[in-house]
């Protein structure tokens, strides 16, 4: 694999980290800034409005930018957003500082995975794309964790100071290991946002809307089901949330070659595998071994779904996959404050701790029927064109023997 992969990875880590490191620190930053942790909770929001806004509008911006210069200025941003947080004089500057980091999130990933499917040959794309997704997951494994020590130990703006320095580095490592990618000579931002009006793109899309939301679900209330449900102590949730980190990453190493090899059948496998297995979560909670298992199954499984979706709205839109890709980043953010709410409302109802993992599996199988629906409407069209085709040659054909049958008859 070419070293520019690292640097993506790199990148990744760091965004990895800044996106879910909130999570842990709300307590911190709710008791320092004078207001409550619910209210604090926007700061998840404001980052993943950020995401959703930032992906189509910054992809769209920079769609004639060359690709190096363009990851340079998202991770740029990135930077000024994290400084701004840890600087942030209030409440509402926060805000503002976690909106602005999150902005390049999504085209950031968007133009990365384009860079990466071209920096290797045919065939290896998918493993390209997963290796930098790999930094992602690592960010769950040690970023998180590490940071939110640091956050709890010295203060929630020491966390963000350290994010910003990775950010630094990782613009360091764009700079001298990326090779430059120019722009296709048809890329517009007028066929960029046409390539959103796909069906295919469309119904991948939506399968990560929903499918990724059934991962959210839970994970959002791991930290809960942990205490009240497997019977650990809070200091015990680090781990946990560790070992889900490592399933991500098994899953993101699993995904490349599986979605090299076979695409749609990786999706499926591991949407219906992740149905499965938030089912089996209600069960395994209560014995403390099998429910440290499951969560690691269900990190790797969930993120296994994230390679798949990925390569395959930029197969879908070939022509101008940049957007696309960058919108899938949009989806996946839908789907973490969508399957965090849903989860929430479960649990809210009175239907306990678990209750999620129903919420999540439901939102499984919507996102497999989709992504089934989606497969058996491509083959369909695929079917329609050869047909097509075949009249075509076939016409052509006849009205070649015929041309020489008339010379045949002159020359006699």
């Amino acid at each position: 694999m070419p070293l520019a992969l690292f640097a993506l990875a790199v990148s990744a880590f760091g965004i990895g980290t800044t996106e879910f490191v909130m999570m842990g620190l709300l307590p911190n930053v709710a008791d320092d800034l004078g207001t409550s942790v619910p209210t604090a909770g926007y700061l998840v929001s404001a980052y993943a409005i950020g995401v959703v806004v930032g992906a189509p509008l910054l992809t769209a911006l920079g769609s004639r930018i060359p690709r190096k210069r363009m990851l340079l200025l998202l991770m740029g941003l990135f930077v000024i957003g994290n400084l701004g947080s840890a600087l942030a004089p209030g409440f509402g500057w926060l805000l503002a500082g976690r909106f602005l980091a999150g902005l390049p999130h999504g085209a950031f990933f968007g133009v990365g995975a384009v860079v990466a499917a071209r920096l290797v040959r045919e065939g290896r794309q998918a493993r390209a794309v997963a290796t930098m997704f790999l930094g992602l997951t690592v960010a769950n494994i040690v970023g998180v964790p590490a940071a939110t020590l640091l956050g709890q130990n010295l203060g929630w703006r020491a966390t963000f100071l350290v994010v910003t320095v990775i950010g630094l580095v990782a613009l360091a490592a764009l700079a001298r290991l990326i090779p430059y990618v120019p722009v296709e000579a048809h890329q517009s931002v007028g066929r960029e946002i046409r390539a959103l009006g796909d069906r295919q793109v469309l119904l991948g899309l939506a399968t990560a809307v929903f499918g990724f939301a059934g991962v959210f679900a839970v994970y959002s209330y791991l930290a809960s089901i942990t205490t009240e449900v497997m019977g650990f102590g809070e200091s015990s949730v680090t781990l946990v949330l560790a070992l889900f980190g490592i399933g991500m990453t098994l899953g993101a190493l699993a995904a490349g070659p599986l979605t090299d090899r076979a695409l749609r059948p990786t999706l499926y496998a591991s949407l219906g595998t992740l149905a499965v297995v938030l089912l089996a979560f209600r069960f395994t909670a209560h014995i403390q071994w099998a429910a440290l298992v499951t969560v690691v199954v269900l990190g790797a499984v969930g993120f296994m779904t994230t390679t798949p979706l990925q390569m395959l709205v930029m197969q879908k839109a070939r022509h101008a996959p940049t957007i696309a890709s960058a919108s899938n980043h949009s989806a996946f953010n839908l789907a973490n404050a969508g399957g965090a709410w849903l989860g929430g409302v479960a649990i809210a109802a009175g239907w306990g701790w678990l209750s999620p993992t129903l919420v999540g599996a439901v939102l499984a199988v919507v996102g497999l029927a989709i992504a089934v629906t989606a497969g058996l409407l491509d083959r369909g069209d695929r079917g329609d064109r050869v047909p097509e085709a075949s009249r075509v040659v076939a016409s052509a054909t006849t009205k070649a023997e015929a041309k020489a049958e008339t010379t045949t008859e002159r020359v006699g």
